[in-house]
């Protein structure tokens, strides 16, 4: 069978689980030490280190893309293109909206205001990859919700390549992109971070990017702040004996095309099902460019495990906490309140995982390799920064004085304690004066 199938026994499971976990193993020990000497070199030296580096290995000098480049592009594309791409921008825009935190304030009581207020940061760079294929659609869901959050200044850096295409300098004149820098790799990352000649510092470093990438936006944190480390892309289904199996073969082998890495995992009740979606996966496959790519995929990280009961694979989903999670069956919200961890839940036979990734509005930018247990999607909320405000009247301090020196001198703090006691040590003195 084109997909190795298994009835679930708990080890089936685990395994499974096992190899969707070693695909995210770091990067190599040489990868990380290459990257370490770049960046420690670039916060050295700056810019002399940045051009010596970009000429290597982009082939030229940093520059910036001019207004009048990405007018051109976007000129040049097909105007079939410019609207679906115009489309997805409304509606990544409409989405975050939504769910954009504002400044608030509370009077919890006779003389005490509390809240937050919410910013977006000041400058923040989008990497833009620029390897062996364009992501037009990356541009958007990585710059929109940057612009949406209130984000200052927004930099686009890419490399110089063939793949700085039309399409996505396109879609980055449809974002709202600041400033477009043509400069990739490590040294791209370590000029954001560091800041050097012409590229400033920034505050966070967002979008995905090869081995090298992924190892300094992992040194960078700390100095800036990063939104995740991205592992390879996985899918999976849980589908019962209604789902179609031509659409979930097209769903499973939408992930598997991605690369050799790609993990595609089908969880079912029926048997008969697990073999239908196999076969058909195999027919469709054969008919695809990416052949090679998805059979090697499906065979090291494809998988389809049966239950006797679904809510059963709705545990293992939990523990998986797949990137994306397509939910096929007869009443899919009947099992919703039975998932917890996952990146991005799409439920029913007309929400496939491909309408996330370019038209739907949520951002595809997703936690992988089992992160969604703790992370969530890229958002307005990945570009705000939080402060809280607290203003006390003298009435509302005095209230809480003798339980805050307490608390002080429990932790031998008594420079804290005094801070509290002298507001009113003063007074008194002046009363008995």
């Amino acid at each position: 069978m084109f997909m190795k199938t298994v009835l679930a026994d708990g080890q089936a499971e685990q395994q499974v689980i096992r190899e969707m976990k070693a695909r995210a193993a770091g990067a190599r020990g040489d990868i990380e030490q290459i990257v370490r000497g770049v960046m420690a070199d670039v916060q050295q030296r700056g810019w002399d280190a940045v051009v010596e580096y970009a000429e290597r290995f982009d082939g030229k000098a940093p520059y910036i893309v001019e207004p009048k480049v990405l007018d051109d592009a976007y000129n040049a594309c097909d105007p079939k293109l410019i609207a679906a791409l115009e489309k997805a921008a409304a509606n990544i825009r409409d989405y975050h909206e939504q769910m954009l935190v504002k400044t608030w304030e509370w009077n919890r009581s006779g003389g005490e205001t509390l809240g937050q207020t919410v910013r977006g940061l000041s400058r923040v760079g989008i990497y833009v990859p620029g390897g062996t294929a364009a992501y037009p659609s990356s541009v958007l869901m990585n710059a929109i919700p940057a612009k949406v959050a209130g984000v200052g200044e927004l930099i686009m850096v890419t490399p110089p390549t063939e793949n700085m295409s039309n399409e996505v300098l396109a879609a980055a004149k449809i974002a709202g992109v600041d400033t477009v820098i043509a400069i990739g790799g490590t040294q791209a990352i370590a000029a954001l971070t560091y800041g050097a000649g012409f590229i400033p510092q920034v505050d966070k470093i967002v979008g995905p990017g090869n081995a090298f990438v992924a190892a300094a936006k992992k040194l960078a944190f700390g100095t800036v702040d990063i939104d995740m480390i991205a592992g390879p892309s996985e899918v999976l289904v849980i589908a019962d004996h209604t789902a179609n199996p031509t659409y979930v073969a097209a769903d499973l082998l939408s992930q598997a095309e991605h690369d050799k890495l790609a993990s595609a995992v089908l969880l079912t009740d029926s048997m008969a099902q697990a073999q239908a979606i196999s076969c058909e996966m195999e027919r469709q496959a054969k008919q695809l460019p990416r052949w090679d790519i998805i059979k090697e995929s499906v065979a090291n990280y494809g998988c389809a495990i049966v239950f006797d009961d679904l809510k059963d694979a709705c545990r293992m989903a939990d523990v998986v906490a797949p990137e994306h999670l397509e939910v096929v069956t007869a009443a899919p919200r009947e099992l919703l309140p039975y998932l917890h961890n996952a990146g991005a839940i799409f439920l029913g036979q007309y929400a496939p995982e491909p309408l996330g990734d370019y038209m739907a509005g949520p951002c595809h930018v997703l936690p992988t390799s089992g992160t969604a247990r703790f992370f969530s999607p890229l958002s307005t909320d990945t570009f705000l920064k939080k402060t809280s405000v607290i203003e006390y009247t003298r009435d509302a301090l005095e209230s809480y004085a003798q339980d805050i020196i307490a608390l002080a001198q429990s932790e031998h703090l008594d420079a804290h304690a005094n801070s509290i006691a002298v507001r009113f040590a003063e007074e008194n003195n002046d009363e008995n004066r």
